[in-house]
């Protein structure tokens, strides 16, 4: 469910008067009317937790488009799918981890592929400092041929 406070994590970091997918706008009657739930069955669902609007200063609820898409999505799983509300709830749950750790695998491919373009670079760096005066080392090649060596003989001899 959708995290509580204050009006910058409520807002997430935008004005209050820009409308997203998650500003509570609507009141319960116009939230009931929009999802075909009867306003009573809105606030069981509240009181069980399957679906939390925001709250008013006077404790009034308030619901976001993206409440009363799970509302809707809460009467089919019930009434088209047979589900009893606890499992229902714990399904809304199992999405909502989906949700959390698709966004954290996300978040850790976005490291690891900066981590590999930092490696790269300082590669490149490492390659960049190597000296250019050294002489690269080959193998030598053995061959079974005799070399007779004669020292040099003086002018005295």
């Amino acid at each position: 469910m959708r995290g509580r406070g204050g009006n910058s994590q409520r807002f997430g970091g935008r004005q209050p008067y820009e409308l997203t997918d998650d500003s509570p706008v609507y009141v319960i009657s116009v939230a009931a009317q929009l999802s075909g739930l009867h306003p009573q069955t809105l606030r069981q669902y509240d009181r069980l937790g399957l679906v939390s609007p925001d709250r008013t200063a006077g404790r009034g609820r308030r619901y976001s488009a993206r409440d009363i898409e799970l509302l809707r999505q809460v009467q089919q799983l019930s009434q088209d799918e047979g589900i009893n509300l606890a499992g229902i709830k714990r399904i809304i749950e199992l999405e909502n981890q989906v949700t959390a750790l698709q966004s954290r695998v996300a978040e850790l491919q976005q490291a690891v592929e900066g981590a590999a373009v930092a490696m790269r670079q300082r590669e490149q760096q490492v390659h960049a400092s190597y000296r250019r005066d050294l002489v690269p080392y080959s193998e030598v090649h053995q061959s079974s041929a005799l070399v007779v060596w004669r020292p040099k003989r003086s002018r005295r001899d």
